[in-house]
């Protein structure tokens, strides 16, 4: 698969990735309020946002035709 995912755009998905991960952490942990559902939801969300943007790769992208990686 070809890498669909332009830099900025990996940038903020690693950060909002990190941000949900510590939250969901956070809750857990019974640190910040929250349910346990919410907390699987964020940790899911969190290891998406993080391997699509360590990777460059999107599957969504790809599905729809959106390109953000102007490496080519």
């Amino acid at each position: 698969m070809e890498q669909n995912v332009g830099q900025t755009d990996s940038i903020v998905r690693i950060a909002l990735g990190a941000l949900a991960g510590a939250v969901s952490l956070g809750i857990l942990g019974n640190v910040v309020p929250g349910s346990g559902v919410l907390s699987l939801v964020l940790g899911v969300v969190a290891i998406m946002a993080l391997g699509t943007g360590l990777t460059g790769q999107c599957g969504l992208y790809s599905l729809i035709g959106v390109d953000t990686c102007k490496a080519r």
